[in-house]
This record gives structure tokens, C-alpha cells and sequence, in this order.
């Protein structure tokens, strides 16, 4: 049976109020919703059991071509359509994608996430990752390379950001993640848990390629700027990634890709 789609030609349409003005909306937040981009991100949307989404919202010249993507969207979820002028006064910006949705993010629980954790398991844990490119970035790598879930403090950005999620391919959307109160708190609960745990920073004392993986494996990453807290580096085992001895550091994104692609190799 052919998919209903339901067209919209006025801009001020109530029943895409969600998708309005995004640009603007993702600076004050969106009272428990995001709003998820591209055809990627909308595959890995509607294949997950994890978020449930309120509705679609397409530019009619997509849908000839997302076809395999329409007939995944559960038959109680609206499919709206509007023509690119209509579109882009909604957005507030020119929509090239042209393929949104609005999903509900779900209520998440640190301590029953640590719980359900697998016997064997590496998790990335985050503090004070505030930029939103960092994040989808890290959560890419925590896909690509295996990891159980995304462990982070209050004072990361949200992974469930459009830039966010849009830069993880959809992977913030895959992988497992709760929020923490502060880094040491989140320390002493995966501890408790049997976590083997591991801090990354340029003054790690080993080399990350020396670091022998451990079954239950939490690997800590900092800020840009600070890096992990003094407490932090004090109490963990650090590990550093070895590079030219005139250079001191990596982007975190590119330090977490490295780290990872090493503790899931010598995990497998």
C-alpha cells in the first residue's frame, strides 16, 4: 500500500510547528525532542528501538528517491511534504537535505545503563565535552569501534544536538548514553562495577599501545582546553598517544578514534 504523505504549502502550518526556525531552536532546546537530519540519520532513526519519533518532514523533491526510508516509518507517524520555499521559511535557513525528523528523547538512567552492561565491555567515558562536532565525532568512533556505551558529565554538550547527531552519522542515536553528575562520581561507579579504568592525556605515563585491555574497559576523555581534572589524572591510570616530539596534542575526536580502534583490537 502506497504511503499517505500529507502536503503542506503554508509555512504557518501548526502541525509543523516542531520544525520551525530550527537554527534558533537548537540554541534554547526543544522541551525533550531533537530534530534528526539527512537519510543516514533517519535509516539509523527508524532501525532502533531506542527513540521513537513524532514525524517526518521532507522536501517533495526527496521522496521519489527515499523510498527504503518512507516504508520504515511506522504507519502512526506523519509524513509531512512541502516544496523548497515552503520548507526553508519553516527552517529559517535553505534546507538542501531536506530530510528532518522529530524524535522524543527518552528518560535515561546512569546507574541502570552501568547495570545492564555486558560481562565483557569497553565504555567511553566524557567530561566537559563541549563542543557538538567533538561529540558526534566521538560517538561515530564509539560505533565503529565497539563500545558498549557513552558515559557523560552534566557539563558535556548534548549528543542528541542536530549538529550532533548529524556529524555521528547517526551513531548518538545507536549507542547507549546516560549523564552523570561529575567525573569522580562516574569513577567510583564504574569502578564498583568491576571497570578497569583509563584516563587519556597528552602527559599520560604509557603509551596507549602498551595499555593491555582489560575485559570491563572505561576509557576517560577530556575537554579541548582543560583536559581531565587534576583529581582524575591523580586517581586513574593514565595513557598517552605517541607523536612527534615538537607537537603535544590531538583533537579529542581524533585522540578517542585512535584510543579505541587500540583498546578494541586488543579486546577482540
Amino acid at each position: 500500500m502506497t504511503r499517505a504523505l500529507i502536503e503542506i504549502d503554508d509555512a504557518d502550518d501548526p502541525r509543523i510547528a516542531a520544525y520551525r526556525d530550527i537554527r534558533e531552536r537548537d540554541l534554547v532546546g526543544r522541551q525533550g525532542r531533537f530534530v534528526a537530519e539527512g537519510r543516514v540519520v533517519l535509516n539509523v532513526l527508524f532501525s532502533t528501538s531506542r527513540f521513537a519519533a513524532e514525524s517526518v518532514f521532507l522536501r517533495e523533491n526527496r521522496v521519489a528517491g527515499l523510498g527504503e526510508l518512507i516504508a520504515r516509518i511506522p504507519a502512526d507517524v506523519p509524513v509531512y511534504v512541502a516544496g523548497a520555499a515552503v520548507m526553508d521559511a519553516i527552517a529559517g535557513f535553505e534546507m538542501h537535505r531536506g530530510v528532518l525528523a522529530v524524535g522524543r528523547k527518552p528518560d535515561t538512567d546512569g546507574a541502570a545503563l552501568l547495570d545492564a552492561l555486558p560481562r565483557s565491555a569497553l565504555v567511553v567515558a566524557l567530561s566537559g565535552i563541549a563542543n557538538h562536532d567533538n561529540m558526534g565525532s566521538i560517538f561515530r568512533n564509539a560505533a565503529a569501534f565497539g563500545a558498549a556505551a557513552v558515559l557523560l558529565t552534566e557539563d558535556c554538550c548534548d549528543p542528541l544536538y542536530r549538529k550532533a547527531i548529524r556529524v555521528s552519522v547517526g551513531a548518538a542515536l545507536k549507542v547507549p548514553f546516560a549523564r552523570f553528575a561529575e567525573a569522580e562520581g562516574l569513577a567510583e561507579a564504574l569502578d564498583a562495577r568491576g571497570f578497569s579504568l583509563l584516563g587519556l592525556s597528552p602527559r599520560g605515563t604509557q603509551d596507549i599501545a602498551d595499555v593491555r585491555r582489560a575485559d570491563r574497559q572505561a576509557l576517560f576523555l577530556g575537554s579541548e582546553g582543560d583536559g581531565l581534572s587534576a583529581e582524575l589524572m591523580h586517581r586513574l591510570p593514565t595513557a598517552r598517544i605517541a607523536m612527534m616530539e615538537d607537537f603535544d596534542s590531538l583533537n579529542v575526536a581524533a585522540a578517542s578514534a585512535i584510543a579505541l580502534h587500540r583498546l578494541w583490537r586488543a579486546g577482540a
